[in-house]
């Protein structure tokens, strides 16, 4: 198995700290509102690579981080009269409802920021100790000089940095030099505070997943995840902090998902393009924006716009009639066994390929591409008259390939005209016994004008809507 590693920036082959374990950081969202679209992708990316490791035989430990503390969500409290804990515990909610609608898998743990204090505390007064940071009026600032191969994340030095991200470094005074960033910020009127050395204040973003990471997972991990805007300057400044606290390699392998336009526009507020989740999800079920958001590499930018998500719906819906089928298939047929039927064994050859696509830096496009030639050779062999010993292989194999991806995930609720539509069926049946088939093509189109379609094979009637 290969992946990108942005550390190196080439493709490396994965081996683990520990055989058959992986231990795996994402970073979560601030939870001030909705997840958007953009959220969305690592929320779909990084668990479809765990899945997949968990497929490939690893034991994986998976943290995601919830940022509870945050001026946005300070904000967002004042604005509706509330309090920080009231906006992050609605939006803790609201976002595992989304992440549920988009069957991602609950990761080992979801620490929050508020109830890691005591370890944040903890390590600021480490790096103090041992040179890396220093305290100015109740401020705490990393050193960025102190710590020699800061910047090596986003492969620049300082003085790059610095000219590159002027809007993602802060300029202070009171800093030793202009890329030093806060570890502990002093408490302000009407905003949370907690109780440190340094007097009454609340910590900075970059100390916050340190400290989780290595509390969940030690002071190496195996991978450390998110979106590719993260990489300058919170991943780097992660890296600074960790390795300077704990003298050792902090991840070590990076991968970063890449970004979403919307109708090929940059996604704002300001320009009418911002979609969350909850708005997607009115229009299209969870399991086609899932669906849509491994139709591209992960590292990839991708198109948001309705075409294409019209475009995944139907993909999907081929993926999922073909399931239909199999099982129409295996509870019908009578057909035991076939002399010479060597299908069983061509099933693995998607397998092969499915697999050859992921073990390639986890490229779900092309995984999607082997669940497609699946089901046309699946299609293909029911109008043949598969042996069941084939069909339930392929139901097993079909079934295996969609849980990785995690595509597949609801099935149709009971029709609640399920039985007038069975006897329809029964009733033309009948006038098709009968020849009367003026009768039968009458129940056929009052069928049709239900939405429903109705298909003859040799295993009995067959019938869906759409």
């Amino acid at each position: 198995m290969k992946l990108y590693n942005t550390l190196t920036r080439k493709k490396e082959d994965f081996v683990p700290i520990e055989e058959g374990k992986v231990k795996m950081y994402v970073c979560g969202p601030t939870v001030y509102n909705f997840i958007h679209i953009g959220n969305a992708r690592p929320y779909v990316t990084f668990d479809t690579v765990r899945r997949y490791m968990e497929y490939k035989g690893y034991d994986v430990t998976y943290i995601q981080n919830f940022t509870d503390v945050d001026d946005k969500i300070i904000n967002k409290a004042k604005e509706e009269n509330t309090t920080m804990e009231v906006i992050g515990n609605r939006y803790i909610d609201e976002c595992f409802k989304d992440a549920d609608g988009l069957n991602v898998k609950r990761a080992t743990h979801h620490p929050r920021v508020t109830e890691e204090m005591d370890h944040i505390i903890a390590m600021i007064e480490e790096l103090i100790k041992k040179g890396h940071a220093y305290e100015v009026e109740g401020t705490v600032y990393f050193d960025t000089k102190s710590f020699k191969d800061y910047g090596k994340l986003s492969k620049k030095n300082l003085d790059e940095l610095l000219a590159g991200a002027s809007e993602r470094v802060s300029f202070d005074d009171a800093k030793k030099n202009s890329t030093d960033f806060v570890l502990w910020k002093p408490f302000k009127l009407g905003e949370p505070k907690w109780t440190s050395p340094w007097g009454l204040g609340r910590p900075g973003w970059h100390i916050e997943c340190s400290v989780m990471a290595k509390r969940y997972l030690g002071d190496t991990i195996d991978i450390h995840a998110g979106g590719e805007d993260l990489i300058f300057p919170h991943h780097e400044n992660e890296v600074a902090q960790s390795e300077a606290c704990n003298g050792k390699t902090f991840a070590k392998y990076w991968i970063h998902n890449g970004f979403i336009t919307v109708d090929n526009e940059k996604m704002s507020k300001s320009a009418g393009n911002f979609f969350t989740v909850r708005d997607i999800a009115s229009q299209f079920p969870y399991e086609v924006i899932r669906f849509f958001l491994l139709n591209g590499h992960y590292r990839s930018p991708i198109n948001f716009s309705r075409d294409l998500m019209e475009s995944c719906q139907n993909g999907l819906e081929r993926i999922k009639n073909c399931k239909k089928d199999l099982e129409h298939y295996i509870n019908h047929s009578k057909v035991i066994n076939l002399k010479g039927d060597e299908n069983v064994s061509e099933i693995e050859k998607f397998v092969s390929q499915f697999e050859c696509a992921m073990d390639d830096d986890f490229n779900t496009a092309d995984a999607i591409t082997a669940v497609y030639e699946l089901v046309r050779f699946i299609n293909i062999n029911i109008k043949g008259e598969m042996s069941k010993e084939f069909a339930l292989k392929s139901m097993e194999t079909f079934e295996t390939l969609v849980d990785i991806l995690g595509v597949v995930i609801s099935e149709d609720a009971e029709d609640e005209d399920a039985q007038l539509i069975e006897e329809l069926i029964a009733k033309r049946a009948e006038a098709k016994g009968s020849k009367d088939f003026v009768a039968a093509d009458a129940i056929r189109e009052e069928l049709s004008a239900m939405g429903i379609t109705i298909k003859d094979t040799r295993q009995g009637v067959q019938w869906f809507r759409g």
